[in-house]
């Protein structure tokens, strides 16, 4: 689900937003030393490239937590 940085979310989505930074903050972090993904949000709202640079940063969250959810939906199926 693609995430506008400048958008109006309610509660469940800022969570859920809030959860898909926390996927990739420490590795966005660690491939751009110097600046935090809070940086790039705010460049985001007038930058061009930096919108398409925190979009893709957000596909491979929602990737991640899709990944995240299967791993316990195959661990409830085991048990």
């Amino acid at each position: 689900m693609p995430i506008e940085p400048d958008s109006d979310l309610g509660g469940a989505a800022q969570d859920e937003t809030a959860y898909l930074e926390s996927l990739i903050r420490q590795d966005f972090e660690r491939c751009h030393p110097g600046e935090t993904l809070d940086d790039l949000k705010r460049r985001a709202s007038f930058s061009r490239e930096d919108r398409g640079l925190l979009r893709d940063w957000m596909a491979i969250a929602a990737s991640r937590a899709a990944t995240e959810q299967a791993k316990r939906s195959d661990f409830n199926s085991a048990a």
